[in-house]
């Protein structure tokens, strides 16, 4: 009794989540499904079922139908927008370390550059609101700074979703500033094994368990660091400490009704190719063309067969919610003017207002993850001895626009009869920078713009002091000829 008593505590301690992961852990799940797709969408059962389906009815329903993932859709333009430049790093007194080109080339020890590090970081704090980012150093015992180069011993990054944390506690410090004192994560699962550790500013301590989440292996070592070198990443900060506001919250319930409603097309459409017919018993019916009915010759004549028919006409009004709702994710989104062809019947004002709601969005999610990259280079800085003196600094302006109707204004606008040169040159400009992308070519073609073709000049003829004003390269090679000089 005493030992069931003993593996009932293992469990209840190291695979236990406190209040907030056990209320939240299901809704975060539903978030990654929905961003996921795909199978994994489909085996989560997100599709209603029928009353009196059977069970392989359900299955052959889920997987005849699609699945639009505006999830993915959408996090997916967040991303690229704000990754289109690359941020800016200053690390200070740590430029020139060793060990930092290695850190920026693979951030992970997985192959992955800080860039891309941090764009997964943007995904995962997009799906769930916030994600954690854990630094860790091996410990070999090494003495001097050197030997760890040596063994090639250096900080790396790895990335913790809400799913996997299933503890942490803060505590205020005399100053008043938030310190995370408890912090509990399966680092890795690895067959029927589950790696637990656990964090406190004085201890690391690392537990294997088995398939039943009983303890294998225990083993504890002291934290050199001094503090959890885990950095929440949020998204947009919530009102609970270590919970943030996801991107896709209402999204993923839109998503999951217009996967019922793509469900309900399907099965219209399949009652209206192949309807229902209805016989008694002893009635014998085939299927397909050209099918044969054999009708008992004493069947009550109330009794015959009859076909039960979808009219289908129902299928117009399911697509036309379903482009209600595809609107409102725009709009929630603030995508309405970037994504597929809702910019065509959207008006000018409408665009820009729905571009700037967008820009703000970005760059309010930009200064997230520039306080959460300041916090990782801080912990690294740390580790390596240095003070802390680096500066990030992620794009905050986001020019967001349609270059087709822009391109169409602009080429409306200097074929408008205004024969001004300045404002033609300012025009030609414009379109420059709509076409040209590559910075250096875009200012060389636009020096080409303000600079005349050819400089006006005066020409002296040496015999007679003439003088004439050259406006063309025609008329400066006629002088030319007749003696005149420059």
């Amino acid at each position: 009794m005493d030992a069931i008593d003993t593996i009932e505590s293992q469990i209840a301690h190291y695979m236990s989540g406190n209040p907030l992961y056990n209320e939240y852990h299901d809704y975060w799940q539903f978030l990654l499904e929905s961003y996921i797709g795909g199978e994994e969408y489909e085996n989560a059962g997100h599709l209603v079922k029928y009353q009196l389906e059977t069970q392989p009815e359900y299955a052959a329903r889920l997987r005849n139908t699609p699945l639009q993932n505006h999830c993915q859709s959408i996090i997916g333009v967040y991303t690229s927008f704000i990754f289109r430049q690359a941020p800016v790093r200053d690390l200070g007194s740590l430029s020139n370390n060793p060990a930092i080109d290695a850190i920026l080339n693979d951030a992970d020890m997985d192959n992955r550059s800080f860039n891309q590090f941090m764009k997964d970081v943007s995904v995962y704090n997009s799906i769930f609101g916030h994600v954690w980012v854990i630094v860790s150093k091996p410990n070999i015992g090494a003495i001097t700074v050197a030997d760890e180069i040596a063994a090639g011993v250096r900080p790396y990054l790895s990335t913790v979703t809400p799913l996997m944390v299933l503890d942490w506690r803060y505590t205020r410090t005399a100053s008043g500033a938030y310190r995370l004192a408890y912090f509990k994560y399966i680092e890795e699962v690895n067959g029927s094994e589950k790696t637990v550790k656990e964090w406190t500013p004085e201890t690391v301590k690392t537990v294997i368990l088995d398939d039943k989440n009983v303890k294998i292996s225990i083993t504890e070592e002291s934290n050199g660091l001094g503090e959890i070198p885990a950095v929440c990443a949020y998204n947009k900060r919530g009102i609970i400490r270590g919970i943030g506001f996801t991107d896709i919250g209402d999204i993923a319930d839109q998503q999951k009704y217009i996967y019922n409603l793509l469900s309900e097309i399907e099965q219209t459409v399949r009652l209206d190719s192949h309807p229902t017919l209805a016989k008694t018993e002893n009635t014998l019916a085939s299927a397909g063309a050209g099918s044969i009915i054999q009708m008992p010759d004493d069947l009550d004549p109330g009794l015959k067969p009859y076909i039960l028919q979808s009219s289908g006409a129902n299928i117009a009004q399911i697509i036309d919610t379903i482009n209600t709702a595809v609107e409102s994710i725009d709009k929630m989104a603030n995508t309405g003017a970037i994504r597929a062809t809702e910019s065509k019947t959207m008006s000018g004002i409408a665009m820009q207002t729905e571009f700037m709601m967008l820009a703000s969005r970005l760059s309010e999610k930009a200064d997230a993850l520039e306080s959460a990259e300041e916090n990782i280079w801080r912990l690294i800085h740390k580790y390596l001895g240095v003070p802390y003196n680096a500066k990030i600094d992620y794009p905050h302006q986001y020019n967001i626009r349609d270059t087709s109707t822009d391109l169409d204004f602009l080429i409306k606008a200097r074929s408008s009869g205004v024969n001004n040169p300045q404002f033609q040159t300012e025009i030609n400009k414009k379109i420059v920078e709509l076409v040209v992308d590559d910075p250096i070519l875009l200012n060389e073609i636009q020096q080409n713009i303000e600079t005349p073709e050819f400089e006006t000049h005066t020409m002296t003829n040496p015999v007679t002091g003439e003088t004439v004003n050259v406006t063309s390269e025609a008329q400066h090679l006629d002088l030319v000829s007749r003696g005149f000089v420059h």
